[in-house]
């Protein structure tokens, strides 16, 4: 035992000391390859074992893998490029920051790979330091920043100019931007922006200075430039030294930019100006580089509608005069001044060339005007051209191309080269967008009917239809002409967006004498009879026919009350535009008596049915309409309501009265049109009683007034001119509206006493019922700047209820003139909302020996107009009165007026 025991134990060492030794052999067999132990000459080639993915948070691990090429089993050498590669190819895609391939270990021929990547941070907010709530919903439009990408440098500097580019627009050229990221605790991985913004001052035009215009003046070019504008102070100073001081523009224009005080007189020049033109108040322009080069093709266009068709703008320097102030230097070379010589035309069978000249309207040694030519050839919005001529006729594919043929010294030839081609046939027309209106209600409107020749005339006058008819938005109307030259047809597709038209009116307010006011009252524009039985087509009523029903009433208790309901069928028997209306109508004015009593005793009572028949007329064109109605009325009157003597105290008095109205409509739109006109010549004639019967009823004055007998004549007529403003259909303009009315009664028989009834009262709002004017049986024009009704005969300054008078209240001969300067604000689908600036003037007689149409009372003002689908016509007008009524003992002054409705007159 003591021999075998020594044995035993020196064996268990042998053992331990051989274990110890295989598992450091091993180990060095499976270690981890470092930058020292790496040979790059001689890379060593490895299984792949194993990928392993670090440092991910959102990424997902298997995508990242496959993003780098390399799969287990695959044979790779390390080092070698096809590691770099990998790495690479992750960088490639930008979704990580920082990427390495680590060795994790090695066995034998097997390799252990560990990607350690960094994730670049993701989107989860932003917002913005330094400017104002209101534009920071326009901003976040301009960015379109998406929460969840990647944000990286390229992300950084796209943010930084995409501001900065919002702000130069809107010449803040000076705007710096600093975006900041800073870490989300709420999420991991994710970062939110902020977007610091110092859009300091704006940067305007302090001086435009042109070289080089030898014939054409530098205060003419400006006036082109019609966005880009110099300061207007620099403007009349240089007007002053020219004018005053003598100075040749070359010495202005050096005395403007250096402000040098030569000699004498230029000090003299400069204590001048300073002492007596300080005009700090004038505006600069804004110096906003895309409209700064849009003006600089109009300068060029005015050049070339000049003769000079060679002229071009050499350079132009931006010149920065001051820390917001920068200086426009242009030199242009102008080139030579070109005449037209001879025009010739080939190609053109259909017309002869004197047909095409009378049109062109060219003469030889006419300067040579290019945009002319385009006009007279194309499309000539104020006058034929050479293109109408021929798709009025139906050639679609007709083409027209002006060559210059010659340019000899300063004469040009011009050659128009014409293609005829077919007349095209209209094959198919679609309609599009109509939710709610009928198709057959569209297609009875339209000018351009399958089968047809194609005329360009009728797809102006189809866009003018659809406008008016109400139902559609009047700036989303478009037309797609698909010409098919194969088979000499054309498809024409229209485009229609629906609006609501239909008007809701609840309102209330104070009525002056008689109190709290309220007013209720709807109209459907778009009703349809035909679909009442079908609840199905309601939506949330029977629509789509074009049918108009309006349903209102108006009360203030027992002292105002009326109601009145109306019926249109546009096209009665749905082939011809033959409209038919039905109306009825009830109102009750009462007044309070000597003890406060409110009731019929001193009363009004009108009630009526109008019915009325109208079609529209080709001849002379297709926008006159004619309308003939036939109406009977009641006035029931008691207590002495009218306060006169030459009336009966109570009595019933009747109108029966046939009316024609010849209108003619062109205006382009019903809610703000800005070209056409409306024109309308009314008649409304009764039976001529006083013929009819012998003279002794006329001794009785019940029997007088028991029926009126008149011949009543009104004239209206408006027009629109745009003057500035955009061409495309939603663009802004503005608009003059001109305007002229006038009223004339007229009797059968000279020696009756003109009929208190119908007369005309003029003065303020307008509003037959309005608040505070509450009139029954009479004709109600609007005067602003001068109170309600007040510019009506006998004029006295109050009226007085308490004396009776031997004068019946109106006039039977009236005019008025004004006009209207309008700038929209919103012409949206929603509201159309417009600012208007206006001046008008009007008078009122009761006899016809005192009319002079150019005694009127004058007024000025501004006001707006809000229009709502869901409420009408809204108007707000500050007018002011400049005359003095008679039996005033001041001018009118400043007035309020408050309009619901369109005002005809």
């Amino acid at each position: 035992m003591r021999r075998i025991l020594p044995l035993v134990l020196l064996s268990i060492l042998i053992s331990q000391v051989a274990t110890a030794q295989f598992r450091r052999n091993r180990a060095q067999d499976a270690q981890t390859p470092t930058e020292s132990t790496l040979n790059y000459a001689n890379p060593v080639e490895y299984t792949i074992g194993g990928i392993e993915v670090t440092g991910l948070n959102v990424l997902d691990k298997n995508a990242m893998i496959s993003l780098t090429g390399l799969k287990i089993g695959d044979k790779v050498k390390i080092p070698s490029d096809q590691i770099s590669g990998a790495i690479r190819k992750l960088w490639k895609h930008g979704l990580v920051g920082d990427a390495t391939i680590l060795v994790d270990r090695i066995e034998g021929e097997t390799v252990y790979l560990t990607i350690a990547l960094a994730e670049r941070p993701r989107l989860n907010d932003f917002y913005f330091t330094g400017v104002r709530k209101a534009r920071i919903s326009s901003l976040k439009d301009e960015l379109n920043l998406i929460r969840g990408k990647i944000v990286n440098d390229a992300m950084i500097r796209n943010t930084e100019l995409s501001v900065k580019k919002f702000f130069y627009k809107k010449g803040f050229l000076n705007t710096d931007v600093k975006v900041v990221q800073e870490s989300d605790t709420m999420n991991r991985g994710g970062v939110k922006l902020r977007i610091d913004i110092d859009i300091k001052s704006k940067v305007r035009v302090h001086d435009i200075i042109f070289e080089g215009n030898t014939n054409i003046a530098s205060s003419k070019l400006k006036k082109k430039m019609k966005k880009t504008k110099e300061n207007a102070r620099i403007t009349l100073h240089r007007t002053i030294l020219g004018k005053v001081f003598g100075f040749k523009s070359r010495d202005v224009a050096e005395y403007v930019t250096t402000d040098s005080s030569r000699d004498v007189s230029w000090r003299e020049a400069k204590e001048f100006l300073n002492e007596n033109v300080k005009l700090n108040i004038f505006a600069t322009s804004k110096f906003i580089r895309s409209e700064y080069e849009e003006d600089k093709l109009k300068l060029i266009d005015y050049y070339n509608s000049l003769g000079y068709r060679d002229a071009e703008i050499v350079s132009d320097t931006i010149v920065r005069y001051s820390r917001d102030r920068v200086d426009v230097v242009m030199k242009v070379n102008e080139g030579r001044k070109y005449y037209f010589r001879d025009i010739t035309w080939t190609g053109n069978y259909i017309h002869t060339a004197a047909t095409l000249n009378e049109i062109l309207d060219i003469e030889k040694g006419d300067v040579y005007n290019r945009e002319l030519i385009d006009k007279k050839t194309t499309f000539n919005p104020k006058g034929p051209d050479i293109s109408g001529l021929y798709m009025d006729d139906g050639y679609l594919f007709f083409r027209i191309t002006p060559v210059e043929v010659a340019v000899e010294g300063d004469s040009i030839d011009i050659e128009m080269r014409i293609f005829e081609g077919d007349q095209a046939t209209i094959r198919e027309v679609t309609i599009t967008g109509n939710e709610r209106t009928s198709e057959h209600v569209i297609r009875r409107e339209l000018s351009t009917v399958p089968g047809q020749k194609f005329r360009r005339s009728d797809i102006i006058r189809t866009q003018q239809q659809l406008s008016q008819m109400g139902f559609f938005n009047p700036q989303k109307i478009q037309q797609d002409i698909k010409p098919n030259p194969a088979n000499g047809t054309v498809d024409i597709g229209w485009e229609l967006e629906e609006q609501s038209n239909d008007q809701v009116q609840l309102s209330g307010g104070w009525g002056g004498a008689f109190g709290f006011v309220g007013t209720v009252g709807i109209t459907f524009n778009n009703f349809s009879v035909r679909k009442i039985p079908d609840f199905k087509n309601w939506h949330p009523y029977p629509t789509g026919d074009g049918q108009r029903l309006s349903i209102s009433a108006q009360a203030n208790g027992a002292s105002y009350q009326s109601y009145s309901f109306s019926f249109t069928e546009p096209w009665m028997g749905g082939r011809k535009p033959n409209s038919f209306t039905v109306g009825l109508n009830h109102s009750i004015s009462r007044l309070a008596t000597g003890t406060f009593e409110i009731s019929d005793k001193v009363s009004l009572k009108q009630s009526g049915i109008t019915i009325g028949l109208g079609r529209r007329l080709e001849w002379p064109d297709n926008y006159f309409s004619l309308t003939n109605s036939l109406s009977f009325l009641v006035y029931n009157y008691k207590g002495n309501y009218f306060n006169s003597t030459v009336l009966p105290e109570e009595g019933k008095t009747y109108s029966l009265k046939l009316e024609t109205n010849l209108a003619r409509n062109s205006i382009d739109s019903p809610m703000y049109p800005t070209q056409g006109s409306t024109l309308s010549l009314n008649v409304a004639l009764t039976p001529p009683w006083s013929r009819l019967r012998d003279n002794a009823y006329l001794q009785d004055v019940n029997e007088q007034f028991k029926w009126i007998e008149m011949h009543k004549w009104m004239f209206d007529a408006k027009f629109y001119l745009k003057l500035l403003g955009s061409s495309k259909p939603d663009g802004r303009s503005l608009v003059l509206e001109t305007k002229a009315h006038f009223g004339f009664i007229g009797q059968y028989k000279k020696s009756l006493t003109p009929s208190p009834f119908e007369r005309f009262l003029v003065g303020g709002d307008g509003l037959a019922g309005g608040f505070n004017s509450f009139v029954l049986g009479q004709d109600i024009i609007g005067l602003r700047g001068y109170e309600n009704n007040l510019v009506t005969p006998p004029f006295y300054a109050k009226r007085s209820s308490s004396t009776r008078t031997n004068k019946i209240e109106g006039g039977i001969v009236y005019d008025k003139f004004g006009f209207e300067l309008r700038y929209p604000i919103t012409l949206s689908q929603a509201a159309t909302i417009y600012v208007l600036a206006f001046g008008e003037g009007g008078n009122n007689w009761d006899n016809y020996l005192d009319f002079n149409p150019f005694s009127i009372y004058k007024s000025a003002g501004f006001g707006a107009r809000i229009f709502m689908p869901a409420f009408g016509l809204i108007g707000l007008n500050w007018g002011y009165g400049f005359d003095k009524l008679p039996g005033a003992l001041n001018k009118s002054g400043a007035q309020f007026h408050f309009t619901i409705g369109q005002q005809i007159r």
